[in-house]
């Protein structure tokens, strides 16, 4: 008789066998997410630099949000999705707020802080979940095929294969190119890998692609201690608690607060929609699991982004990549966290994997993504049009919120212009009418 060995504390905690995944397969999936997610403890820095923000203080407090949001978000929702701040959203904050309006970082900082608390009172009295669970089946499915082609637009961009182009906004690069040549390497590895079900497939495409670039010459190759641990750590004392609140409320927060939280709103919906789909966490009456502990983690987390000095926090899309290496649960997250922090000794050596080494999964995940194009119903044109605005909108505007407003917008007005008003919802029209108030303040 053999006797089968009692679930380790991970295994019940995190309900693994449940999920029908291991401690292994996650912590694989951890590392993937977090080599793909890497590039935001550099970029998101700069981006706030511009702003007037502190750097050294910026890249604490990138890397701290993200690693206790991506923890609370593991061990809180059992989710196997990152959190950090968001792109597009930093940008709004740095370009927008503090560089056409001209007003003072510790301002904007006040205005992601009443956005989050926002957040936090929407998703408390469930108005959050209301407007996810009013959203047709036919436009969910195209919002993961849209976050598909979004993703794989960031990978095509990040390889050099697509370029912009005065003429046709974008254009074939150069394959020839050093950096192109080594992510279309990676690509094909890492997809054959795929193929052949390898474990851990796109972490070793990423690390072949990296060790190759370093051998060629074309990344930089380690040769001291200083180039692999920080001899100092950074800190965010500059921006710790620097957030005005009176500055943001006396400028009249409306505006600001209102594309702030209608962005962030729907960037996260739509992205744990796509995300937890592929990670099989719907339920079959359309129902996603957890999702108010989601939500809570997302609305918490922006609140303390403003309080530590960063831009809004949220789900990150890159998520996918680790969702695709066999992540299915909140162990995920959670390694994801634990990298983050040990990350602030070793910044330096993960600076060293190439934007083009972590590109190439990119494109695999939308590619995978792309699968469930086949469920959208384009008979019905009153749901096939909403359904193709949603999925090209999106990464031809390189922003997740557009995708959507522009498939809800055309959804309520086909649905009762073709005489079907009750298949329109009053939370459907509400969310429209919102996102076509936020379109016209944004032109």
């Amino acid at each position: 008789m053999q006797v089968q060995a009692s679930p380790s504390f991970l295994e019940r905690f995190f309900k693994l066998r449940e999920k029908e995944t291991t401690v292994r397969t996650e912590i694989i999936a951890g590392f993937t997410t977090f080599i793909a997610l890497a590039y935001i403890m550099f970029v998101n820095p700069n981006i706030l630099a511009d702003a007037g923000v502190p750097k050294e203080a910026a890249i604490a407090s990138t890397i701290w949000i993200a690693a206790l949001s991506t923890m609370m978000m593991g061990v809180f929702a059992n989710y196997p999705v990152a959190l950090a701040p968001g792109m597009g959203l930093n940008a709004f904050f740095a370009y927008y707020v503090c560089g056409v309006l001209g007003l003072h970082w510790t301002v904007a900082l006040g205005a992601v802080f009443f956005s989050g608390l926002l957040f936090l009172i929407l998703t408390i009295s469930h108005v959050r979940q209301a407007i996810i669970n009013a959203v047709p089946q036919n436009l969910r499915v195209a919002i993961g095929v849209g976050i598909g082609l979004f993703i794989a637009f960031i990978g095509l961009k990040g390889t050099g294969l697509i370029v912009s182009d005065p003429a046709t906004f974008i254009t074939l690069g150069n394959i020839t190119k050093p950096e192109t040549a080594l992510s279309l390497f990676g690509l094909i590895v890492t997809g054959v890998l795929m193929a052949r079900e390898i474990q851990g497939a796109i972490l070793i495409g990423i690390i072949a692609t990296t060790v190759l670039a370093m051998v060629l010459g074309y990344a930089p190759v380690p040769h001291s201690f200083a180039d692999v641990i920080s001899t100092s750590l950074p800190h965010m004392g500059e921006t710790f608690g620097k957030l005005d609140i009176v500055g943001a409320w006396n400028y009249g927060i409306v505006s600001i607060i209102f594309t702030f939280t209608v962005v962030e709103l729907f960037d996260n919906m739509g992205t744990l929609i796509g995300l937890t789909s592929k990670a099989k966490m719907v339920k079959p009456d359309g129902k996603i699991e957890n999702l108010d502990r989601a939500l809570n983690t997302d609305a918490v987390g922006t609140i303390f982004s403003a309080i530590f000095g960063t831009s809004t926090v949220t789900s990150y899309i890159e998520s996918a990549t680790g969702i695709a290496a066999g992540g299915k649960t909140g162990l995920t997250a959670v390694t994801v966290a634990v990298l983050f922090l040990v990350s602030l000794l070793f910044a330096p050596l993960i600076g060293l994997v190439p934007g083009y080494a972590t590109a190439p999964p990119l494109i695999l995940v939308g590619a995978l993504m792309m699968s469930d194009v086949e469920k959208v119903n384009f008979a019905d044109f009153t749901d096939g049009l909403p359904a193709f605005l949603t999925i090209i909108m999106m990464p031809l505007t390189s922003s997740i919120a557009n995708g959507f407003a522009f498939g809800f917008i055309s959804y309520a007005f086909m649905k009762t212009l073709s005489n079907r008003p009750r298949e329109v919802s009053p939370i459907m029209w509400l969310v429209s009418i919102s996102f076509m108030i936020n379109l016209f303040m944004r032109s």
